[in-house]
């Protein structure tokens, strides 16, 4: 049981490290993208994912 909760937080200490929002920001980030290339099939997620990627470190230096 003990190499579960190992492999766990391991996975979280990878994962998250030391800013929860940046964690937030990347998933928040590729599900827009996700949904502007299912949604317009276009060139959206190359132009939105930039302004998404500034405004995640805008925000996870602000603190």
């Amino acid at each position: 049981m003990k190499y579960i909760k190992a492999f766990i937080l391991f996975w979280y200490d990878f994962i998250v490290g030391d800013s929860m929002t940046l964690a937030i920001g990347v998933v928040v980030c590729l599900l827009v993208a996700a949904g502007l290339r299912r949604e317009t099939g276009s060139v959206a997620p190359e132009i939105a994912l930039p302004a998404i990627v500034v405004a995640t470190l805008v925000l996870s230096l602000r603190r």
